[in-house]
């Protein structure tokens, strides 16, 4: 009598398969040909995560190359400092945009440094011929991608991609290169795009006219970085234009992330009464009360998760206090200094629906771990 695992169905084969990582999957593939079969299905490759070890070697022998044209979600991880995992990295994505007409999401992540004036001219020419070979693509997240995102690669993506859903380029390189313009045609091109992440330099008051359109689609959410010199002399979105793109889109969500590049005034500029702020990012180098007080004053509503760099002062535990108060909905609460007692209590009170929260009353060693509310 053969083993038991001799009998399995394919099918079930293929939901164990479906999580083991390639190097494993590569060599099940050498064990009998039930288990060839089994790891070229279309269940062990349509979700698939992917992490290039620099070890890794022969990364698509022939036998599992034909499987790409299974992938419809792909998350790829590599380190950028490790030339056998960059290499292992563009290769899959340039074999990928030889066929990938069934892929439907791509996310990309680096682990690790990237090298000094390294541009990553590689990996984002792999995404270029994925963006224009996968005319299917509906999602695609490059937040995790330390290099400078441009206009060519946001009008490959108009060209190439229709069907796009979402489309994330708001990472943290230091230098922002795409245009408002290229916004613009993008969201021409792609009509059903529904959540979009971006530089704030490269967010326009015609680009929310555009999406407050009638013929749009719902939009869900918009999260907007400000971290580039390019962001803090960006043109202010009208409160306006705001308050019209809201009432286009009951439901819309927008992420704010404010970094330490920015001056006081730009941050004024950027907070606008009518923006449905839903998590906000507060880095600053310069006054962070002032923005905590107005989130508590015009967020209240809708702010969902705060988080909050900046050294402890009464008046930031007060400003704090007050928030918890009017903010019932939130759910997330991160403050990255030492906050009196006062502080946890009132947000503890007043906050039911909290899931989460960095609140130290003591310097602990880092990096803070939150604590979930059971």
């Amino acid at each position: 009598m053969g083993e038991p695992v001799d009998n399995l169905p394919e099918e079930v084969l293929a939901l164990i398969f479906r999580d083991l990582p390639l190097r494993d999957l590569a060599v099940a593939t050498r064990v009998c040909r039930a288990w060839a079969a089994a790891a070229a299905n279309s269940t062990v490759w349509s979700d698939k995560s992917i992490s290039c070890d620099c070890e890794l070697e022969d990364l698509l022998p022939p036998y599992l190359s034909s499987c790409l044209d299974h992938i419809h979600n792909l998350r790829l991880e590599y380190e950028p400092s490790k030339k056998p995992s960059r290499g292992t990295a563009t290769e899959l994505l340039t074999a990928l945009a030889s066929r990938a007409p069934r892929l439907r999401g791509l996310r990309l992540e680096c682990r690790g440094e990237k090298p000094l004036f390294d541009a990553g001219q590689d990996i984002l020419g792999a995404v270029h011929a994925v963006c224009g070979a996968a005319h299917q693509l509906r999602h695609l997240d490059l937040r995790h991608l330390p290099y400078t995102l441009d206009d060519t690669l946001v009008l490959k993506a108009a060209a190439g991609c229709p069907e796009l859903r979402s489309l994330f380029l708001d990472n943290h390189a230091l230098v922002n290169s795409v245009q408002p313009t290229s916004v613009l045609k993008l969201l021409e091109a792609c009509p059903h795009l529904r959540a979009l992440g971006l530089h704030l330099a490269s967010m326009s008051r015609a680009a929310l006219e555009l999406l407050a359109a009638p013929h749009r689609s719902p939009f869900a959410l918009l999260a907007l970085r400000c971290a580039c010199p390019e962001d803090a002399r960006a043109s202010p979105l009208p409160d306006e234009a705001w308050a019209t793109l809201s009432c286009r889109h009951p439901g819309l969500e927008v992420e704010l992330e404010l970094e330490p590049v920015l001056p006081d005034e730009a941050v004024t500029r950027i907070l606008q009464p009518a923006v449905p702020v839903v998590v906000l990012r507060l880095n600053l180098s310069g006054d962070t009360v002032g923005p905590v007080r107005f989130a508590t004053r015009h967020y209240a509503e809708t702010l969902r998760a705060l988080e909050v760099r900046a050294s402890a002062s009464p008046e930031l535990h007060t400003a704090l206090e007050e928030l918890a108060a009017r903010c019932a909905g939130l759910r997330e609460i991160h403050c990255f200094c030492v906050v009196r007692p006062s502080v946890l209590d009132a947000f503890r009170a007043h906050c039911p629906r909290l899931r989460s929260y960095t609140l130290k009353l003591k310097r602990e060693p880092h990096p803070w771990r939150p604590t979930l509310v059971r």
